[in-house]
């Protein structure tokens, strides 16, 4: 007489099988919601540097002494200048403009004290976020 060979699976190898798939899903499950997260993100941050991005480009394409004049009618880095969006509309785009001192001649290492002649600072920002896009431009 031969012995008979077992032909197929158990009960218990199915049920460890299906456990195992199971413990492996969980982790599996879990990296795709936060790349899922993390898209919706990284599509946020992509649109508003397009919006910067835009904004920067025409402001950037006005003649340079206008963009001094608005500096100058602005009187601080930090005050918006007329390039920028009315007030309370939602994600509202800020214009900058400022002199700026280059070579720091009066060694204040502030670069908005004593502007050099023909040197603009010009930033765009995102109001309540931290996007913003920056850049320096000469006569």
């Amino acid at each position: 007489m031969t012995a008979s060979r077992q032909c197929g699976l158990t009960y218990v190898e199915i049920l460890v099988a299906t456990l195992l798939l199971l413990v492996g899903l969980v982790p599996a499950l879990d990296a795709l919601r936060t790349a899922t997260v993390g898209s919706r993100v990284n599509d946020s941050y992509v649109a508003a540097q397009h919006r910067l991005g835009g904004r920067l480009e025409e402001v950037l394409a006005e003649p340079f002494s206008e963009l001094d004049a608005a500096a100058v009618a602005a009187g601080s880095p930090t005050t918006p200048t007329d390039y920028s969006e009315a007030p309370g509309t939602p994600g509202r785009l800020l214009v900058f403009i400022a002199r700026y001192d280059g070579d720091d001649a009066d060694l204040d290492g502030d670069p908005f004290t004593g502007g050099d002649s023909g040197l603009l600072w010009v930033q765009t920002a995102i109001e309540q976020t931290t996007y913003s896009l920056e850049t320096l431009i000469s006569q």
